[in-house]
């Protein structure tokens, strides 16, 4: 199946490329809106393909449709986390008062913070699951914690504009460290039980393959990223923040209220 996929996505890009040079319209923005077309379309190939197979027993499709919505979850959280390299990284470089004393901060250093707090926290968290045991939050409810938190994460981020009432003023780097760790909480939630989840609702006959969906769910996050981060500047800041940090926080609430669906679907699987 992978290769029937590889397939398809380099047809769609030759095709498109020769589409785009014949018209003399071959420009980066062509560029970016292939990678998204690809990003969007190789993953539904995958369950389209998954789905309809005759490999694909009636428990492993039920568990397929549970898949579903949490991949989509993960495409929401990603497009927010993967802004810690773009979006934010912009707010460090010119929002960001970088000075501490007669020190001046690399905007570049608070890329580090993403792994630091990985590191910091992978270890709580695995203790926070063992603790818990059986009493832990189920595989939709982790991924509801995951979205809100990263929705909160650029909820908070609306705050130095708001409180500064303009988005011109150099704000503290606190809020960036603060949105940042916030952020890391939810993929502490979601990222591990993710890869578990993908490998206890695959398909038997489609294991491997599924994996690579999980994957692709990062892939398609940044696809749309290209699209959406062109909206950010000094201008929109706020409001753009506040419709990626509202929005993730409705379709968190909106998945641990339909867990209980999502639960009988996946057929026995935690």
């Amino acid at each position: 199946m992978s290769g029937l996929v590889l397939a398809l996505a380099a047809g769609i890009t030759m095709i498109g490329t020769i589409v785009a040079l014949l018209q003399g319209e071959f420009t980066l923005q062509t560029v970016i809106m292939t990678v998204t077309i690809l990003g969007v379309i190789i993953p539904l190939i995958y369950f389209i393909v998954m789905m309809t197979s005759k490999k694909t027993t009636k428990d492993e499709r039920s568990r397929l449709t549970a898949y579903i919505p949490l991949f989509l979850i993960s495409v929401m959280f990603w497009m927010i986390e993967e802004q810690g390299s773009t979006t934010l990284a912009l707010f460090a470089a010119n929002r960001t008062d970088l000075s501490i004393g007669s020190f001046e901060l690399d905007p570049g250093l608070f890329q580090s913070l993403n792994p630091m707090f990985i590191i910091i926290l992978s270890p709580i968290f695995a203790w926070i699951w063992t603790k818990l045991g059986k009493r832990q939050p189920g595989t939709p409810r982790k991924f509801a914690l995951g979205l809100f938190f990263a929705g909160l994460s650029f909820v908070i981020m609306m705050l130095p504009g708001i409180l500064a009432g303009n988005t011109t003023t150099a704000v503290s780097p606190m809020w960036l460290v603060l949105s940042f760790f916030i952020c890391i909480v939810g993929e502490m939630c979601l990222s591990p039980v993710g890869l578990s989840a993908t490998t206890k609702l695959a398909p038997a006959a489609f294991a491997s393959q599924t994996m690579s969906v999980w994957f692709l769910s990062d892939a398609m996050a940044q696809a749309f990223n290209a699209q959406t981060t062109q909206f950010f500047n000094a201008d929109t800041e706020i409001i753009y923040f506040g419709i990626f940090g509202f929005g993730a926080v409705a379709f968190a609430v909106l998945l641990f209220l339909c867990a209980p669906l999502l639960k009988k679907n996946m057929r026995g699987v935690d």
